[in-house]
């Protein structure tokens, strides 16, 4: 159990329900709680930290003042989960080596890397290959290994899918999603093949376009980096992972003698193969701290009536970055305002919502998940061992960075065509005056970046309101405005000590996003609706095996 500063926790919650905050104000009582969890008194929040201590606490004294009971195993608040927590020290070596010479890299301009490995020190001493997109899709008849040996060597990734930049006419046109990005377009999934593939190191080439973020996010995380502690037989090949720069690249690349645009261009064909960068080998020698180190989920439900066993799950996520170098301003910490400390104020503004109404029929979980930032580890982790059977776990609605620039005309859906909650979604933003707007950037990849895909990959439809996933029309600006508030927040503020909570900020649109998901819930929990996957969607099948009798 983490060490809960009970004192703390209960003179913060005070503040909480001071009487300036008396009136039935959902966007004060909001504005309170992320002003509490992105103070410096919870050191931005890191796992396993006194910020995660401070943190923890406060939200189960914050759960039992809305009445809800703890939904952890063995009747308990928070849901154990164990982390590999690692951080890389100053490189003795970190180059590329090859017939014109040694090519040194330098940390956060040239390269990033990464361990997920349990080593005092990574070491590689390797060749290099280019795997292009480095896809194994048999179901869409795409190959990008060729059987090639791939052990012992580092692989270098593009990011995204194989036709992203695909003209019209090109052999990968059309093949996976166009500009929306299928699981195979994450660095999640390459760095996953780089390990069945046997590879030692995983690098892949940043470009804004492909990745959804710039260069400043992929730097965000200092060197450190988690996993779920794994058995020995399961640790990852993959010694150091991480990324090049473009510019990196193309040097790179033109040390051996080739051109990284026209690479690109023949990583765009099925019959490319994986191509050495002939005389190149990488070297690396990185001094590693790791430990182990256990964080936890904070889980609270209200128990439904008449089918408890049924959950209708919310979830937000309670780990920002921690500590960090000093902005322009000497802040130090990257407290997460807006990612995700606006989200856990959703969900708990949705519950005493809800448990301010009728007693729902099912079950009503609220999660706040620990590891998002380090790659939804808190809710893999929930859902490879779930407290609630993920067969009876009706939906999963995730709230993970709301827009703070006022009220809009619409809400923004992500993941176009997956499930009928997009119908609920639209019906009841219908309520509120507005309409649905698809995501304008797909090619992010936002389904596949957040808590709920824990749940999509195990069959149970989710829904994710992410307001960086397109501009909204505001009503005031309309979509300028929108893309304007998109652009100053992952441009500047993103994963950085900006990240704060702002006296500008304009919670009206936040909080239609947060009634819009509390009403899509609480029908579900008061109900007896299964939402369904759509025709086409890869998870259809994995709920269709395991549907519950209903």
């Amino acid at each position: 159990m983490t060490r809960i500063n009970l004192s703390l926790a209960a003179a913060l919650l005070a503040s909480v329900a001071s009487p300036a905050l008396a009136q039935d104000d959902a966007a004060s009582r909001v504005t309170q709680t992320v002003r509490t969890l992105a103070s410096d008194t919870f050191e931005g929040r890191a796992p396993g930290t006194a910020g995660e201590d401070r943190t923890v606490g406060y939200l189960i004294a914050r759960f039992q003042g809305l009445g809800l009971e703890p939904a952890g195993p063995d009747g308990k608040w928070v849901q154990p989960v164990p982390l590999l927590h690692t951080r890389l020290g100053t490189p003795a070596t970190l180059a590329f080596k090859g017939p014109k010479g040694t090519m040194p890299v330098e940390v956060a301009k040239d390269i990033y890397v990464s361990t997920i490995r349990p080593d005092d020190r990574s070491v590689i001493d390797a060749p290099v290959v280019f795997v292009g997109y480095g896809v194994d899709a048999p179901e869409r008849k795409w190959d990008d290994f060729k059987g090639a040996d791939l052990k012992g060597k580092v692989a270098i990734f593009l990011v995204n899918d194989p036709d992203f930049e695909a003209k019209p006419g090109e052999p990968a046109a059309g093949k996976f999603g166009d500009r929306t990005m299928t699981y195979y377009g994450r660095w999640t999934y390459k760095f996953e093949e780089a390990a069945r593939q046997g590879a030692v190191g995983a690098l892949i080439v940043h470009d804004t376009a492909g990745a959804g973020y710039g260069w400043n996010v992929v730097t965000s995380p200092g060197g450190e980096n988690y996993d779920i502690v794994r058995k020995a037989e399961n640790v990852t090949s993959v010694r150091l992972q991480g990324w090049l720069s473009g510019d990196a690249a193309g040097r790179l690349f033109e040390s051996a003698g080739l051109d990284l645009n026209a690479m690109k261009a023949a990583a765009r064909k099925p019959d490319f193969r994986p191509a050495p960068l002939k005389g190149v080998s990488f070297a690396a020698d990185v001094p590693v701290r790791h430990e182990v180190l256990t964080s936890h989920n904070v889980l609270a439900r209200i128990p439904g009536t008449t089918k408890p066993d049924e959950v209708v799950m919310y979830g937000a996520h309670w780990d920002a970055y921690g500590k960090g170098k000093p902005d322009a301003q000497g802040r130090i910490y990257r407290a997460g305002a807006n990612d995700d400390a606006l989200g856990i104020a959703g969900i708990l503004e949705i519950a005493r919502g809800i448990k301010a109404g009728p007693a729902p029929a099912r079950s009503v979980v609220f999660a706040a998940w620990t590891a998002e930032e380090r790659g939804l580890l808190g809710s893999e982790y929930y859902a490879a061992n779930p407290i609630y059977p993920m067969e009876k776990t009706v939906a999963n609605l995730t709230l993970d960075i709301l827009q703070t620039a006022g009220l809009a005309n619409d809400v923004v859906l992500v993941g176009k065509g997956q499930n009928t909650l997009e119908d609920d979604m639209a019906r009841v933003a219908a309520t509120q005056g507005r309409r649905v707007t698809p995501e304008s950037l797909p090619e992010r990849g936002l389904f596949y970046r957040a808590d709920h895909f824990s749940f999509a990959k195990r069959g149970v439809p989710v829904m994710l309101l992410m307001s960086i996933a397109g501009a909204s029309d505001l009503k005031q600006g309309g979509t300028a405005a929108g893309q304007a508030w998109i652009d100053a927040y992952t441009g500047n503020c993103y994963h950085q000590a900006c990240d704060a909570w702002s006296p500008e900020w304009n919670l009206d649109g936040a909080i239609q996003d947060i009634a819009l998901a509390e009403q899509i819930g609480s029908e579900l929990a008061r109900g007896d609706k299964w939402p369904k996957w759509k025709t086409g969607s890869e998870f259809r099948a994995i709920r269709e095996e395991s549907t519950p009798a209903n």
